[in-house]
């Protein structure tokens, strides 16, 4: 009887254990269900950013090609650009869109808005990733992509980007294909498009070195130009394609940094539908020294390849691209920057790549400069360089030297989402750019400018 009594307690104390069990169980379970109820893994952003450019411009541009044509070098006029950027992002997924409307005050295209971000990302655990849709892209120093966003319109690209970000290692691969319509009837003939290139594929790689200030970009691009005419049995409809590849280069120790850059482009040359081949090449260094956070001064030297044998005919005249010099040029060496920031390189006037040369070649360009730039009172930054600009091959008749272009910048920064930038550059030319550029006006110019931003975000949440 004693044992079964034993045996009938002993029961009935696991059974109490059992339930102060369950329930310590229960309780946790339920304390972890509210904490992660509590946590607020969704993130929304409205944000509104506003820059406001006016610009005082006098010469720089080539002569019209009809004699009596009678223009005004220079030009006085405000702009604007407002963007209104919506972000969400949790812990795998984030999406972005911005709204965007630039135009000259007064213009009559001020009220037209255009996409120009819009896109989705998806982020494995392991680093993988996928991003589709219109996206600003940015790599490296920006010379050969970057959405060049002193202009005010900027740059974006309809791409679908997948890769892999991790342990000091990142590869993306870049796919585009660009359409006039879906019309059937159109075919995939791309005529007068939104973007230059009709198809692009993109494979850039970077790392950075464990433990030492290091990092080294490799990137390669094919890109294809709609060439030719439908139903042309002498210019048949095609694709041509052009590569861009080379690599840059980081160093960058705690007072110091170096940038090595060098890229190639082969291929075909697309011209008025016409395709010539191309073998052209860049390289450029870069130095800067900082010792303090309140000075510092930079010096480079970039080489872009050029035409040879390019006619540079009196001005008045028209020149001739045909004949022998069409014959000289079934190669063409003008190195083309592509889709970078072209005034972060070469002069904030962009004077050679945004503009022809005569003939629509290039003879290339040497490009050596020096800055100093520091911070005299706090929010305060400005800066002075200077560049000398000459040819990259020889001109019948001409020297080198195109001139030499001198830049003032400042920068004041009123709040971290409210600033004021300003700027001057003078453009002291020679011979050659006014016969290069055909016209008087080009061989000096000036540009002053002054540009506001105001960037607030408007409203942030999280739930």
């Amino acid at each position: 009887m004693h044992n079964i009594l034993a045996i009938i307690s002993a029961t009935l104390d696991m059974k109490k254990i059992t339930i102060i069990l369950a329930l310590l169980l229960s309780t946790g379970i339920s304390a972890q269900t509210d904490s992660l109820r509590k946590e607020k893994i969704n993130q929304f952003n409205l944000g509104l950013s506003f820059l406001g450019h006016g610009e005082v411009r006098g010469g720089g541009l080539p002569k019209p090609s009809d004699p009596e044509t009678v223009v005004e070098d220079h030009a006085n006029f405000l702009m604007s650009r407002l963007r209104l950027t919506l972000g969400y992002q949790r812990k795998w997924l984030e999406a972005k869109a911005v709204l965007q409307n630039s135009a000259i005050w007064g213009a009559k295209n001020n009220m037209d808005i255009r996409m120009y971000e819009a896109w989705v990302k998806m982020t494995a655990p392991c680093g993988l990733f996928a991003q589709g849709g219109r996206i600003a892209l940015a790599y490296d120093d920006e010379r050969i992509i970057g959405p060049n966003d002193f202009a005010t319109a900027a740059a974006s690209h309809d791409v679908l980007r997948v890769g892999y970000e991790g342990h000091g290692h990142k590869v993306h691969a870049i796919l585009a294909f660009n359409q006039n319509g879906s019309n059937i009837y159109t075919g995939t003939y791309y005529d007068d498009g939104a973007e230059y290139y009709k198809s692009m594929q993109t494979l850039w790689y970077h790392y950075d070195l464990p433990r030492f200030p290091l990092g080294v970009s490799a990137l390669f691009m094919n890109y294809g130009f709609q060439a030719g005419f439908p139903a042309d049995q002498y210019n048949p409809e095609r694709t041509e394609y052009q590569q861009m590849f080379g690599g840059y280069v980081n160093y960058h120790p705690k007072y110091l940094q170096l940038e090595l850059s060098y890229y190639r482009q082969t291929g075909k040359e697309v011209w008025e539908k016409m395709s010539n081949d191309i073998r052209a090449w860049m390289a450029g260094v870069k130095l800067t020294v900082k010792p303090s956070d309140r000075y510092g001064f930079q010096l480079g030297y970039d080489y872009l390849s050029g035409d040879d044998y390019v006619s540079v005919p009196h001005p008045g005249t028209l020149g001739s691209t045909g004949g022998l010099q069409l014959v000289q040029h079934q190669v063409e060496r003008g190195f083309a920057p592509m889709y970078g920031s072209r005034t972060k390189f070469y002069g904030m006037l962009d004077y050679f790549y945004e503009s022809a040369y005569i003939n629509g070649f290039t003879p290339g360009l040497q490009n050596a400069f020096f800055g100093v730039f520091g911070k005299p009172v706090l929010k305060l930054n400005i800066g002075l360089y200077y560049h000398y600009l000459a040819v990259a091959t020889d001109l019948r008749g001409l020297g080198r030297t195109l001139g030499h272009n001198i830049d003032l910048l400042a920068k004041y920064e009123f709040t971290k989402d409210i600033s004021l930038s300003i700027g001057y550059t003078q453009m002291l030319g020679t011979e050659t750019m006014n016969r290069l550029k055909q016209g008087t006006g080009s061989k000096h110019a000036e540009w002053a400018w002054f540009s506001l931003s105001v960037s607030p975000t408007i409203f942030s949440t999280k739930w």
